[in-house]
């Protein structure tokens, strides 16, 4: 864990994410609101678009490297990069380097830029040390691990902690919590009816826990999830754990009334 001291507090650019920007823009606000809490001074770059992962997953690495070369010169600045979504900073991450085989000097600006990003949950736990204090949530809720977060960038046991935490939350265990849940980025619109069987067996795992909320670290896991639930008529909230951590999981969730 990196110490840093109130004359050093750590300069975060916010990288908000396409869906969250366009779907639910209160994982943005709640992001910034624990971030600023743990004594970060917290930017949103203009400039930042998509992360590239749609045209990188269906090989367009021409449109990656575009993207990706956006992203490194609007980041370039700060002391670290978060990311409210596993999939999204782990494009950032760990995929940016597969592009740019044959631009030495964009592979050092990449790998820069990779080695200081972060999801928001680890980065807060793993990073600043900050656990949110005095927030409540009265509910029952189950936990979903996004496939990129927690393969890629070790993002488990952090929400976790934190969410210990949260007065009038009790946690109970999701069946294959770990499996994937059938978004996949492009991977729903190539194989819709595969996608579909995946995430009709999660939600069924679900609705067995009995949990009122359903927590996650990545909103295109919450939406398929949350989609599917109230489909088949589950009154199953769901929210990103940043919204829960932060006070503002006040509406009806995702998928949900008033979201």
């Amino acid at each position: 864990m990196t110490e840093h001291t109130a004359s050093d507090r750590p300069r975060v650019g916010l990288f908000v994410t396409c869906l969250v920007d366009a779907m639910r823009p209160n994982i943005g606000f709640a992001t910034l609101k624990l971030l600023e809490a743990a004594g970060c001074d917290v930017e949103v770059p203009s400039a930042q678009t998509c992360c590239g992962q749609p045209a990188f997953n269906s090989g367009d690495d021409a449109t990656t490297r575009a993207i990706a070369k956006q992203i490194i010169e609007s980041f370039a600045r700060y002391d670290y990069v978060v990311v409210p979504s596993g999939s999204c900073a782990s494009m950032i991450r760990t995929h940016f380097g597969e592009v740019f085989g044959d631009e030495p000097d964009w592979i050092e600006r990449q790998s820069a830029l990779s080695a200081k990003t972060w999801e928001v949950l680890s980065f807060l736990s793993d990073v600043i040390g900050y656990h949110p204090e005095d927030v409540r949530y009265d509910g029952l809720a189950t936990y979903h691990d996004s496939c990129s977060g927690l393969r890629d960038l070790g993002v488990r046991d952090q929400p976790r902690a934190m969410l210990a935490n949260v007065d009038g939350l009790q946690m109970t265990p999701l069946k294959d919590n770990d499996a994937c849940c059938g978004f996949g980025g492009t991977f729903c619109v190539k194989y819709p009816d595969i996608s579909n069987a995946i995430v009709a067996e999660k939600t069924r795992n679900i609705v067995e826990t009995k949990a009122d909320t359903l927590l996650a670290g990545d909103l295109g896991c919450l939406m398929n999830m949350a989609g599917k639930l109230s489909r088949e008529g589950h009154k199953v909230k769901a929210f990103h754990t940043v919204e829960v951590l932060a006070g503002m999981a006040g509406d009806g969730g995702i998928c949900g009334e008033g979201s």
